[in-house]
């Protein structure tokens, strides 16, 4: 991990403006949920506000991903930036009611859409192949930890400024990111595939590009269907600790803590390890992982089991998300990799919401445990597919 970050000042500056840009994305989430917690009352209120954030960016992901690719990634990102504390400015001053309230987070969140394919594409362009995973796994680590900040550092704020405050301080936390990534050089469109035809003629590229290679729609269709089946899991280890397990509200908060740990571990040896490991079966090993790790969280007896099972699935979504970040700038060239980032991750997004319906229809009908292992069986099947049809995709490519 020390690598890319000792040698390349701008690989650095992207790291911390990711970081930060993280940890304001957490920061804002969970001041809104309280805030319209509070005033309107409602749970649905707060899940129409969670799911505006991952559907809307889900839906435009094709165009977040042309963006990307049509235009200066630099500038992108920093414009995404703005926009966003912009955006929670107006928020914050305003505190509009729930619809415009919902529009305003919609907005803001396609924004951080756009940013992320442009972010994930500039790292292949910034790092050399030879130091990509580490530089991945380093990004993974800052972010998941941004994230797992965000909530303690709002929690602090709230007594002394209050929703608007909170809101301002993340604000704050876009424009230092924008001013980091002013470090960053130029990182113009690569070929003709950058814009000669229009937005949308550019979207329908890149999806008919994702589809029509047979290496990367493996791989798209194989984290889909994990994340369909496994995605519902955060909500199952609630089920399990309350129902199940019979351990109440603090067992299901040490579960659910359980796999961030196994992230932080994951993307810890990652950094150390990753650039000798084949990234095809580590991504096949990130699936298997994960998915076994359901699996066997369905069989578990007690609290101490599920969480060790649930901290080594986090070991397999590390790998998972280290080996598709490093994988995918070696299989689709430069010009596309913004459509090819963006639709992948709008499509698993898709899939996590499809988790959360299917999976919570389940969940009510059957049990955690029936759940945990209906999730990972399928998960399985669907890697097994993957570990035995990736292989022959990518022999195919070879010259």
């Amino acid at each position: 991990m020390a690598g890319p970050l000792r040698r390349d000042p701008a690989f650095r500056s992207l790291f911390a403006a990711r970081t930060i840009s993280f940890l304001g994305d957490s920061l804002s989430l969970v001041a809104l949920m309280l805030h319209v917690a509070e005033t309107a009352g409602q749970a649905l209120a707060v899940a129409l506000l969670l799911l505006v954030g991952d559907l809307a960016p889900a839906l435009f992901s094709p165009l977040a991903g042309a963006i990307a690719d049509r235009w200066d990634r630099r500038r992108v990102m920093i414009g995404c930036e703005l926009v966003q504390a912009g955006l929670l400015v107006a928020i914050a001053l305003a505190l509009p009611p729930l619809p415009l309230l919902l529009v305003l987070a919609g907005a803001r969140a396609v924004s951080g859409q756009v940013f992320l394919p442009a972010s994930r594409a500039a790292v292949a362009t910034l790092v050399p192949q030879r130091e990509q995973a580490a530089a991945n796994s380093a990004l993974g680590l800052a972010t998941n930890g941004g994230e797992a900040a965000g909530p303690l550092v709002a929690a602090a704020l709230f007594p002394l400024v209050g929703v608007r405050g909170v809101l301002l301080v993340d604000a704050a936390t876009f424009l230092l990111s924008a001013l980091l990534l002013l470090r960053l050089p130029a990182l113009p469109p690569s070929g003709p595939a950058g814009g000669r035809n229009g937005l949308l003629d550019d979207a329908r590229a890149g999806l008919g590009y994702l589809w029509r290679e047979p290496a990367l729609r493996i791989i798209g269709l194989g984290f889909c269907v994990v994340v369909a089946f496994n995605g519902i899991d955060d909500v199952a280890l609630v089920v399990l600790a309350r129902d199940t397990f019979d351990a109440g509200s603090s067992a299901a908060a040490v579960l659910l803590a359980a796999v961030g740990l196994g992230l932080f571990a994951g993307y810890a040896l990652l950094a150390r390890w990753s650039s000798r490991a084949a990234l095809p079966w580590l991504l096949v090993a990130g699936f298997a992982v994960s998915s076994v790790g359901n699996l066997l969280t369905g069989l578990a007896w007690a609290v101490g089991m599920a969480f060790a099972l649930q901290a080594v699935r986090g070991l397999g979504i590390a790998a998972m998300d280290v080996a598709t970040n490093t994988l995918l700038p070696r299989l689709a060239p430069d010009a596309l990799l913004g459509r090819v980032f963006g639709n992948l991750y709008g499509a698993i997004g898709l899939a996590a919401g499809l988790s959360y319906v299917g999976g919570g229809l389940l969940l009510d009908a059957t049990s955690a445990p029936v759940t945990f292992i209906v999730a990972g069986v399928g998960g399985t099947l669907a890697t097994v597919a993957v570990a035995v049809a990736l292989p022959r995709a990518l022999r195919r490519r070879q010259p």
